[in-house]
């Protein structure tokens, strides 16, 4: 009997409240989400708090703006998100259906659309109050690694974004027919790749300790931009590999594309998430680059 690991008894809600005919449920996602800003918050005030971290002493803003920061990240996160799902994984299914564009109560959200719109949300409010854009973006990058470990580990609870099969003792077995239906044996259960908390480890531990040595140990911040190359270059290779056990979207996998590789000649390709992944790996490369040749010039 191959040996795996069974999911364990977990609800995606925390708990829920009903008054009536009104429900409200506090979700494990949710609650990522809120304490991933909270940290980041706090990461962010004690870095500005610091004088001696920044070039002169002088920290790029004030540590009372970061709450309004925050607002415009939050926006960012939902448009961005909301809209990258849309044109990156499902086009096809929201040009039919626009209105379900603004269901985001339904799901779906993508981390390179969420980025996007972060940039882009961080970019406008530092040109309106005249913040140095690459001292904030790193300012930010450093602070973004525990939000993604606990979005991972809530989608291990929400037992969604699973891995593929496999035969590894530490496969797990998720629950409902899509994650069960894998061409196993009748009556066998399929164990998959905790992909989730591959993802988590990578993403969140790994990642994280490195930005936060280079920042706080190592005078990254005197280098505008060297944070958020480590930070771009880091995940995008971070979910380059994931993607190899993840299970593709499944509007992606096909009876010829089993692999759900959504670009691909003579079945050798990348799946949505690599080809997403690689601008990301590159145009961090391209502000590490940039920063060395920053420190070499000033030395």
């Amino acid at each position: 009997m191959q040996a795996m690991i069974q999911f364990p008894d977990l609800s995606p809600e925390i708990f829920s409240i009903s008054i009536g005919t009104f429900e409200f449920a506090l979700r494990w996602y949710a609650l990522a989400y809120i304490t991933g800003i909270v940290i980041a918050w706090r990461l962010a005030v004690a870095a500005l708090r610091r004088p001696a971290l920044w070039p002169g002493q002088q920290p790029p803003m004030r540590p009372e703006q970061v709450e309004d920061l925050l607002t415009w990240i939050i926006l960012g996160v939902i448009l961005g998100g909301r809209l990258g799902f849309v044109l990156f994984y499902q086009p096809a299914y929201y040009l039919a259906n626009p209105g379900d564009i603004l269901k985001i109560w339904q799901g779906g959200m993508a981390f390179h659309g969420g980025l996007i719109g972060v940039i882009a949300a961080s970019w406008i409010y530092a040109a309106r109050h005249g913040i140095p854009r690459l001292q904030m973006a790193d300012l930010v990058a450093h602070t973004v690694a525990p939000g993604l470990l606990l979005g991972r580990l809530s989608n291990f609870i929400n037992a969604e974004l699973w891995g593929r099969p496999t035969d590894l003792p530490w496969g797990v077995a998720f629950p409902g027919q899509a994650a069960q239906d894998c061409g196993q044996a009748l009556g066998a259960l399929c164990a998959r790749h905790p992909s989730q908390l591959y993802e988590a480890l990578m993403e969140g531990p790994i990642l994280g300790a490195l930005l936060l040595y280079l920042a706080w140990r190592r005078g990254a911040f005197f280098t505008p931009g060297r944070l958020l190359g480590v930070f771009l270059a880091g995940y995008g290779f971070a979910r380059f590999i994931v993607e190899f056990f993840r299970q593709p979207d499944a509007q992606f996998v096909t009876p010829g594309n089993p692999l759900g590789l959504a670009w691909q000649i003579d079945g050798f390709g990348l799946t949505q998430g690599q080809a997403l992944s690689l601008p990301m790996i590159a145009i961090g490369l391209w502000f590490l680059i940039r920063a060395r040749q920053s420190d070499r010039s000033a030395a």
